[in-house]
Formats: structure tokens, sequence, C-alpha cells
């Protein structure tokens, strides 16, 4: 069994949490200030007064992919045991050190109970990938030879699909939207809302967004066959995804609120310009992924406020949710400019 490819995944998909837990252990990474108390005094310090199972249950929870992402990663070294020794290690290792960065924060409180939990959300994590890890590589191996083409960096780009699934978990977003750097540079809308404008605007980036990612899983994809089944499935799932989160974070009552007018007609759209492009030859496809992704980037920088936007915000950013949502919007920024040098690199002839 060639086990190159499953490594490789692995190692991004360690990558990737990594980056996430680091991010929503130190956001919203403002108000720093050195409070004259060792980084350390956490380790002696009791158990905490404010506290509640689920931020327990949260803590174990956010390290176990963590401990079985590393576990994958690291399978090619020698010996039984070692994989999951270092994973258990880093798992801990970067709870310590971000507890002991959190020292900083006004915002967090570092607890040695949440290096605990943490360090054992790892060790269950590594348990776990060595329980099942040879079953999985056996899974993954397979499917790689019956459904994903061999193109330079397909691991990446499964990554980069995955957390493309984060982007509809931000229910203050347009549909699909992804790459607003407005909040970062500190712009507002270029043009003033208006209903009937702002309709075509959602409708152009729902459908751009839906185009680009449907490309891109095409890419991947062995057989065109393949991908007309795969594709309109993965942009249901991405919609599920939305509508979960609308329901969980916002109310069920909301949980459609997302299917406006615009977002019905891109999606219509954005299935219509599917249908003829997948079947197109690789390069024309490609150009027309990429120039689908930063139009609708640029479009989304220059869509006007969305009244929604604001109120499904003041909703969910409560709470267990604020970093979440800090987590979602960090990954919808960054997506397209993500993914456009991965599209660039599979151009690239070996």
């Amino acid at each position: 069994m060639n086990t190159r490819g499953p490594i490789l995944l692995a190692r991004y998909l360690a990558l990737a949490w990594c980056g996430l837990v680091v991010y929503g252990s130190l956001h919203p990474f403002s108000g720093w200030r050195d409070t004259g108390v060792s980084p350390i005094a956490f380790l002696d310090g009791g158990w905490p007064r404010y506290w509640t199972g689920f931020d327990l249950a949260a803590n174990v929870a956010v390290y176990l992919p963590l401990g079985f992402f590393l576990t994958l990663a690291l399978r090619g070294l020698p010996g039984r045991f070692t994989a999951p020794i270092l994973a258990v290690l880093l798992a801990g290792g970067v709870s310590f050190g971000l507890e002991t960065v959190q020292t900083w924060l006004p915002s967090r409180v570092p607890s040695n109970v949440d290096l605990i939990c943490n360090s054992l959300g790892g060790l269950l994590g590594a348990v776990w990938a060595q329980w099942v890890g040879p079953r999985i590589f056996a899974r993954i191996a397979a499917l790689e030879q019956q459904l994903i083409a061999p193109v330079r960096h397909a691991e990446l780009g499964l990554t980069l699909l995955g957390l493309w699934l984060l982007v509809p978990l931000s229910p203050e977003t347009l549909l699909f939207g992804a790459g607003d750097l407005r909040q970062w540079l500190g712009f507002t809308g270029a043009m003033p809302f208006a209903a009937d404008s702002f309709v075509v605007i959602e409708t152009s980036i729902t459908a751009l967004n839906a185009l680009a990612v449907g490309l891109i899983l095409r890419l991947l994809c062995i057989r065109w066959t393949v991908a007309y089944l795969i594709v309109p499935l993965f942009l249901l799932l991405g919609l599920i995804v939305r509508t979960l989160a609308a329901a969980v974070l916002i109310s069920p009552g909301e949980a459609l609120a997302w299917l406006t007018p615009g977002a019905q007609n891109g999606l219509l759209i954005g299935g219509l310009g599917l249908a003829v492009a997948l079947a197109l030859p690789a390069t024309p496809r490609l150009m027309l992924a990429a120039l689908a992704l930063m139009a609708g980037a640029v479009l989304v920088n220059l869509a006007p406020p969305n009244p929604y936007s604001t109120a499904a915000l003041a909703t969910w950013r409560q709470g267990h949710f604020l970093n979440f949502n800090g987590l979602t919007r960090l990954v919808a920024t960054l997506w397209p400019f993500l993914t456009l040098p991965f599209l660039l690199l599979t151009s690239r002839k070996p």
C-alpha cells in the first residue's frame, strides 16, 4: 500500500488544525499587556473559579483531532509507538505554549485544567489514530486510486476544500462569500445599499463562489462522471452546514434565512454554469476557477453592508461562540487567497 498520499494529507490536516487552534486560543489578539505575573504561574493555580462542563468537554474535543492528525502524519517514523507518543507531546506542548501566551491577554485566563483537558484530548486522538490508523490509510489509498486525479498537491486541495466547509458557518456573511478584507483594512462597502443592486451582487457572489468551488473539486476528480456526482453533493453539504449553523447559532426560525432571492438566483446560475464548465478541458477549467475565485472576492469587498449581517452577528457573537466566530471569519477571509496559489501550483508541469 502506498502511504505517501495519506501521510501528506494527514500532515496538511494537522497543520491546518493546529493553525485553527492557535487562532481560536488567542483571538481577538488585542489588549496585550504585562500583568507582572509569571507566564507559568497557572501551573500552580487551583481549580478555576468559573467553569462549566461545556468548557471541559470543549477543551478535550478541540485537541482530539490534533492528536489524531499528528499521529497519522508521523506514522512514517520508525517504531510502533513513536508516532502517538510524539503526537501527545506535541499536542501538550502546543497547549502549554498557548496557555503561557494567554498570560498577556486580558480576555484570557490561563489554566492548568485547560492544559490537562487539552493534553487528554491529544492523548485520546492519538490512541484513536493508533487503533484505526492502518484501516484509515488503506481506505484513503483506495479512494485516491478510485476517485482522486493524479494532480500535483492533491492533498493540499482536499485540505482546502475541507476548510471551505467553515465558510458557510458564518451566518452573517453572504452565501459562500469569502475573501472579505474590509474588517482587517478598515474599509467599508464601496456602494450604498439598494435592494435591487444588492440582489444582483448577492447573486453574483453566490454564483461565482459556487462555480469556483465546483471547478476546484472537479480538478481533483479522476473522471468527469465522478465530478457530476460529487460536486453537487459537496455544494449541498455546504448548504446543510449553512442551515444548521443558522439554526444553532441564531435560532431555529432563522435556519433558512440565508435562502434569499439573491442566493436562490446565484445557486441556479452557478449550477447551470457548472453543468457546462465541468465538461471543459483541464486548462480552461483551471483558468475559469481562478477567475471566478478572484472575481467573487472582489465583489465581496465591494458589496454594501448587509442589514441581516449586523443582527445575525449580534445574536451569535455571544459566550462560547465568540472565538468560534473569529475563527470562521478568519477562514472565510483567507480562503480565496490560500486557494489561488494551489491553483497556480497545479498548473505547473512536474
